[in-house]
């Protein structure tokens, strides 16, 4: 299987080549994207997961972007000056219009930087924006000031949407989230709750116009339903597929499969306040247990690497030199028997239907076997993001999750699951903090990459939480759709086309 998906992705790069002339030209034609899950939010301040992701970044602007070649390019911000170590001023764009009219405005970038940053608002995205302290507007000019100086602030802007002040005032988070107003190519119509989310082509858009009429994104927490509904052309492209998916596509000539190695990491999320795993022992033994070679090979098939540290390739902080976990099951047995006690006490591993359950399953029986007591919890996206975010003594034993910060530096992986002021973090360890303290303040890449190899190596060590992989993006496509996968995973509406 594993050479057979070699040669598909190779025949997906050759028709590519061979694509016939596209347009990106609107025309009155909708596309339907099936998600793993309904958004948990369409307030982009108030959440950070794929499928609100996916669907709110098509109504939003933000003050920077990456290109597909992922390179940081203008978008709200036309230019940007370092005026100090701790100062960058960006230049506001003039001419963009929210969805209802209005101008966007230097004070909506202000708005938008301080809402996202007041700890009382509670983003989940709080980590990766509390370096910036204080943002300012002097005409057409915001100047973000910073808590010292911070090398990976443009990195993680590309993730700051501008929301309308007018708007969110006047109505309220909730109602806001409910029925949200930006400036991108695409409006939001209507939230089906359960069922879809509907977006109709900003004509007024500034930029690149969005090819479709309208896009619909609906909620289909089965893989297979969403392949059969691509298969059927009830779908134009779907989300989250597996190798053993991709393969069933190979032989229909009216859909294609598009894939991407990504940011993401896919890791085991452990509670160090509860047993079992408040015992380094038991952690080591959980890890010896986990076959990540074997899971990358004989699940997942699609160009997946196991990894060693909250961090890929695709980030700066990556240590290439950190040797892999090791996989031996008869050691972790070994110390499971010599602490029967801890071993045995019931562990629940957390996941939600956006993730492949093959994995998690796998995760549960390698566990069990070396002599753990692990169930899995399965809830829908908001309720597992409540779990994994809450206080330890309600939080699980295990959860699986696969981060990105679709910003490509370790700052935006490594400081939320791992610093002690995350929301997301279970670690508490000042050692740790510091480093990765200095790491986000250093303008000297190599006094971060240091201090990164440090945070990675500690994280071994003690196995604190427990890496798995590299993921690689599939997804599942009409044979006419032009799109290129990314790095960071954003589903740009206005950068796909249909070939004529």
């Amino acid at each position: 299987m594993k050479q057979t998906m070699k040669g598909l992705l190779a025949g997906v790069a050759l028709a590519v080549l061979a694509t016939p002339a596209l347009t990106t030209a609107a025309f009155a034609r909708d596309i339907t994207i099936d998600l793993a899950g309904e958004p948990s939010s369409l307030d982009p301040h108030m959440q950070w997961n794929p499928d609100s992701y996916y669907v709110y970044r098509n109504v939003f602007d933000n003050l920077v972007t990456r290109d597909n070649a992922g390179e940081i390019v203008p978008q709200v911000a036309i230019g940007w000056e370092q005026v100090s170590d701790t100062e960058m001023a960006f230049t506001i764009r003039e001419g963009i219009t929210f969805h209802d009219g209005e101008p966007l405005t230097a004070e909506d970038v202000v708005y938008s930087v301080k809402r996202i940053t007041d700890p009382e608002f509670g983003s989940p995205q709080l980590g990766q924006f509390n370096q910036i302290v204080d943002a300012t507007a002097e005409g057409n000019v915001v100047t973000l000031t910073t808590d010292g100086p911070y090398p990976a602030l443009l990195a993680q802007l590309v993730k700051l949407s501008i929301v309308p002040q007018h708007v969110v005032e006047e109505v309220g988070a909730e109602a806001f989230n409910a029925a949200p107003v930006g400036s991108g190519p695409y409006a939001f119509e209507a939230w089906n709750r359960g069922v879809d989310v509907r977006l109709t082509r900003n004509d007024a858009y500034w930029g690149e116009a969005g090819p479709f009429e309208a896009a619909i994104f609906r909620a289909v927490p089965d893989a297979a339903t969403r392949v059969a509904d691509l298969q059927a052309g009830t779908a134009d492209l779907v989300v989250s597929i597996d190798a053993d998916a991709g393969a069933q596509l190979s032989g229909n000539p009216e859909v294609q499969l598009l894939s991407a190695p990504t940011e993401r990491v896919g890791y085991v999320g452990l509670n160090l306040d509860k047993p079992p795993f408040n015992d380094l022992e038991m952690r080591k033994a959980a890890s010896l247990a986990i076959d990540r070679q074997g899971i990358t090979d004989g699940l997942l098939q699609a160009g997946e690497v196991p990894m060693s540290q909250m961090s890929s390739p695709a980030h700066f902080g990556y240590n290439p030199d950190l040797p892999l976990f090791e996989y031996n099951p008869e050691q972790a047995a070994e110390i499971t028997v010599a602490n029967p006690d801890l071993a045995g006490t019931p562990a629940t591993l957390a996941t939600a239907p956006v993730f492949d359950q093959r994995i998690v399953q796998a995760v549960q029986q390698m566990l069990n076997d070396v002599g753990f007591n692990v169930s899995i919890s399965m809830t829908d996206m908001p309720t597992y993001l409540g779990i994994v975010r809450s206080e330890p003594a309600e939080n699980s034993e295990l959860s699986f999750g696969r981060w990105s910060c679709a910003c490509q530096d370790a700052d935006g992986i490594a400081y939320p699951t791992l610093h002690s002021d995350s929301s997301w973090s279970r670690v508490n360890v000042p050692e740790l903090d510091t480093l990765l303290e200095e790491a986000r303040v250093s303008l000297d890449p190599e006094v971060r990459q240091a201090a990164y190899n440090e945070v990675h190596q500690i994280v071994r060590d003690n196995y604190y939480l427990l890496p798995m992989y590299q993921a690689a993006v599939l997804y599942g496509a009409t044979a006419e759709l032009q799109f290129e996968p990314t790095a960071n995973e954003s589903m740009f509406l206005n950068r796909m086309s249909i070939a004529e």
